[in-house]
């Protein structure tokens, strides 16, 4: 059974009634002139503190689309598209790389950097926020990994990892600086079942733990059941908003 949307939790930079994703009317274009495309449509959705959000729908929806703009990888075009209260639809690339700082990303790929270890993956998030360079940012690194449940693999590197380990290190990495909203786009497409449950019930687990937003995209029904509320999309479009859409999944 899917629980009910958590309750909106304060802040320290939001009201206590803002939603950390505010979403009116958002439309979105590909290429120009005679090669432009819509590819999203009237997009209308709120997000609220706290929440883990599932969102799923066939391929080519627009999903990955929708979620590069709330994670600020790409640039709004039309409507409003508000991140932890900032208005980022047409937001600068300074606005756009300050906000990517209060936000994790895990990826279907894991994107770790093959050069350097697990810890050392972990620990170049922490470099890039100001707060904790005063640190001990090597402890932190190693304590998010223990968290994990990769105490003895802090110093491999990925060509070492299974695949679930390396999505672990991805689930450190974008955890480990505690920021409000994470979004995952199909972290278990490459892992077998019980891996991907596994990483899927972590980030549920430290998400709750840290008070942090999460929006996953997957096509994997196996994993439906941690949402607090699954969002549909097709053809570019949100179809539903927190219903049992599991009869649409193949």
């Amino acid at each position: 059974m899917l629980q009910e949307p958590l309750p909106i939790t304060s802040n320290s930079t939001l009201s206590a009634i803002e939603p950390v994703i505010s979403i009116h009317n958002l439309n979105h274009y590909f290429g120009g002139g005679a090669l432009r495309k819509q590819v999203l449509f009237d997009i209308n959705l709120e997000i609220n503190a706290g929440e883990i959000v599932i969102m799923t729908g066939p391929s080519g929806s627009g999903k990955t689309t929708l979620l590069t703009l709330m994670g600020g990888l790409r640039s709004a075009q039309e409507g409003s598209l508000k991140i932890l209260g900032k208005e980022i639809c047409g937001a600068s690339k300074q606005e756009l790389t300050k906000l990517r700082r209060q936000i994790g990303y895990i990826f279907q790929a894991h994107n770790l950097m093959t050069f350097l270890t697990a810890k050392e993956n972990v620990r170049m998030s922490l470099e890039l926020h100001d707060e904790f360079l005063n640190q001990d940012i090597n402890s932190k690194a190693i304590a998010m990994l223990e968290t994990v449940g990769l105490a003895e693999r802090v110093n491999y590197y990925p060509e070492n990892l299974s695949g679930g380990q390396k999505q672990r290190v991805a689930i450190a990495r974008a955890l480990v600086s505690h920021p409000k909203i994470v979004l995952a786009d199909e972290p278990t497409a490459a892992l077998d079942k019980k891996s991907g449950r596994d990483v899927v019930e972590l980030m549920q687990k430290l998400a709750k733990e840290q008070g942090c937003t999460i929006l996953l995209v997957t096509h994997d029904n196996r994993i439906l059941d941690i949402a607090d509320r699954i969002i549909y999309m097709e053809d570019g479009q949100l179809k539903s908003d927190g219903v049992d859409i599991t009869t649409k999944m193949h």
